[in-house]
């Protein structure tokens, strides 16, 4: 025990000044939260400053010793069964607490709302009374009579529950209409006049010289709040008039409108003792709402009045369990025996999970020592199986690992070699595609290309057949790697044999794609074959001469129109002596050509909607006055967007050429 007496020693010596405040303020946040001062309207800061501070000395503390403690396995295991079975039980029961004072809090405002809902209602029931009785009065006494009578009866009714009950038979049909609204006849709830807050109920009555209006109300003094909401403890109730804007620096804003405190009805009832030390304080408030009535006449509904409570937490139990009667304190008692029962079984678990980690760190121990002797290139050394559960089958996991390494090795030497060729393969690929752009007046051509794997299986080129004259190609081989790389060699000698002999520049593009068709048709197997678009485009008449087979339709883009290149046929390499077709497009000014392989249509998005070509021609349209560069990188990062992943399912080649 020595050792462990000195270290702890030691990190107290190291302790900097601001580390001894953060100290003081954990203790003065333990006293916040257990002490007598635990009511106070600060005790709320002085829990907060102590949690903060217990966080600064806990990271202090870890970041001192983290290296050394987390190195064990065995320390990590104990660390994540504290975390998976301890702060989830603290995070909970802090859940807990703050729920609640949430839901304590909405019960305290709740009741007092309901109180003073309740004496509004025995106002309303009052004017309701002198409305029926007021026409059962004889017709022999005055109007002076009747009234004093009303009074009477009204003073005797609700004298005990309002001490200073009035009625008034002199409130002016106008002011009704103004606090109940043009086609109100009566209205109950809170008015405020100035600083002066009182209960109401106003409503129109029969008389002998026609209809009358009788106000029933009582103020809202001390005295009233005394009786209201008994469970709460002391009660202020803080009233606001409306200011205007900016007007002053004391004004609140609630919702639109800025309020200023003019008035406070105090409570003077105490604070109930605590029943025990988990009996805290529960502080709330509640947002009543009255009708505000000025000094000029306006009125304002719906007008804020603020209410702050203290309670007792017991005091809201007693509430809660009211219809359980003296049986209440057995179904508390029940919920904190369960509660204790939770945390014994959450400390077993805990128990358990550190003897199960002994027995794991001893075998991985014996594997770690193991790792040592294959460090050191000995591959003869194998793990002692003692045991016949997973972790005795991971020991001789281990051995044969360490019989397969040679072997292993050796296969990674061969794939190494692979890589080696395929890398060769793609600099030779990258050999066929166009090392330059043709240099044709009026004509700008762009193309990207990018594999799904090292090597690429899609196909692009550019020929310049004469000054006037360039041909665009852009085949998709079927499969991908180096097979496809191969064919594609040969479709571009192919290709190439046909279009660079004198007049090509005049040949049916139908007629290039039938050789094209027989040569692959003659010399790959019935497995392989290719789309393929061919297009030749001459500056001097403006017209663009293509052949599509089976390749997906390349487009043109003028005066925000598309026109589809789709004349053709068939795949190449299925049919030998299949016709195909060639279409001619007359290229309208500043258009724009787009020719693309079916991995740039084809991701997918989360939800397994492919980006297609309508997509493709709107992300083109956005941009087709910038430059075939910009276009061309533009519609790579549309169709990357749309499926959001940075993996390709296939080759992704697209062709921009600005027609000009």
């Amino acid at each position: 025990m020595k050792p462990t007496g000195n270290h702890q020693q030691s990190f107290w010596k190291t302790l900097s000044k601001l580390d001894w405040v953060a100290v003081a303020f954990c203790v003065a946040g333990l006293v916040a939260v257990t002490g007598p001062f635990e009511g106070l309207r600060g005790a709320w800061l002085g829990r907060l400053l102590g949690l903060l501070a217990a966080g600064y000395l806990v990271y202090r503390y870890w970041s001192r010793w983290r290296a050394q403690l987390m190195w064990s396995l065995r320390n990590r295991l104990i660390v994540t069964y504290v975390f998976l079975a301890v702060v989830p039980v603290v995070l909970l029961l802090i859940l807990a607490s703050m729920l609640g004072q949430i839901l304590y809090s909405q019960l305290g405002a709740y009741l007092l709302y309901h109180d003073i809902e309740d004496r509004v209602a025995t106002l309303s029931d009052e004017a309701q009374v002198l409305a029926e009785m007021k026409p059962e009065l004889p017709a022999t006494l005055d109007e002076a009579g009747k009234q004093a009578i009303l009074r009477k009866h009204v003073i005797s009714a609700i004298g005990r529950e309002f001490s200073k009950v009035g009625v008034n038979f002199e409130v002016q049909p106008e002011f009704l209409r103004l606090i109940a609204g043009p086609s109100g006849h009566a209205f109950a709830g809170m008015i405020q006049t100035g600083s002066q807050l009182r209960l109401a109920s106003i409503r129109e009555i029969e008389g002998a010289g026609g209809r009358q209006i009788v106000e029933v109300s009582a103020p809202f003094t001390s005295e009233l709040l005394q009786s209201v909401a008994p469970d709460l403890g002391p009660v202020d109730i803080t009233l606001l008039q409306t200011v205007e804007t900016g007007s002053t620096t004391n004004a609140v804003r609630i919702g639109n409108k800025d309020y200023r405190a003019v008035g406070q009805i105090p409570n003077k009832r105490e604070l109930q003792p605590a029943e025990s030390w988990m009996d805290p304080v529960i502080d709330g408030f509640s947002k009543l709402e009255g009708t505000y009535v000025s000094a000029s006449g306006a009125v304002e509904r719906a007008h804020p009045i603020f209410a702050f409570f203290k309670a007792r937490r017991s005091q809201l139990n007693h509430r809660i369990f009211a219809s359980v009667g003296e049986f209440s304190g057995a179904r508390i008692f029940e919920i904190q025996l369960l509660a204790a029962v939770f945390l014994i079984i959450e400390m077993a678990a805990l128990g358990i999970g550190i003897v199960l980690t002994r027995e794991i760190t001893r075998t991985v121990s014996e594997l770690y020592r193991a790792t040592q002797f294959v460090q050191e290139g000995n591959f003869s050394h194998r793990v002692t199986i003692e045991r016949a559960d997973q972790l005795g089958a991971l020991g001789e996991s281990f051995n044969s690992m360490t019989s397969s390494i040679t072997r292993l090795i050796e296969e990674q030497k061969q794939l190494q070699r692979l890589e080696n060729e395929i890398s060769i393969a793609r600099e030779v690929q990258d050999q066929l595609f166009p090392r330059s752009f043709p240099h044709v007046e009026g004509v700008e051509i762009e193309a990207i290309c990018r594999a799904a794997r090292s090597v690429s299986g899609d196909y692009y080129d550019f020929i310049q057949l004469d000054p006037t004259h360039v041909a665009i190609a852009l085949g998709d081989i079927s499969g991908k790697g180096i097979s496809a790389a191969l064919l594609m060699a040969s479709l571009q000698a192919a290709l190439r044999g046909q279009l660079l002999t004198p007049g090509s520049e005049q040949r049916s593009m139908a007629e290039v794609v039938e050789r094209l068709n027989k040569h692959l048709v003659r010399n790959t197997g019935e497995d392989r074959f290719a789309t393929f678009l061919v297009a030749v485009y001459d500056t001097a008449t403006r017209k663009l001469r293509y052949s599509n087979a089976g390749h997906l339709p390349g487009f043109l883009l003028a005066e925000g129109k598309s026109m589809h290149l789709d004349v053709g046929g068939m795949v190449l390499g299925i049919v030998e002596d299949y016709p195909y077709r060639e279409g001619i497009v007359d290229v309208p000014p500043d258009a724009v050509f787009i020719a693309y392989s079916d991995g740039l249509v084809e991701p997918e998005n989360a939800y397994g909607e492919e980006f297609g070509i309508s997509r493709l021609e709107a992300a083109a349209q956005r941009v087709r006055q910038a430059e075939p560069l910009k276009i061309a990188n533009a519609l790579m990062t549309a169709a990357e967007e749309w499926s959001g992943s940075p993996e390709q399912a296939d080759d992704m080649t697209v062709i921009v050429a600005k027609l000009e």
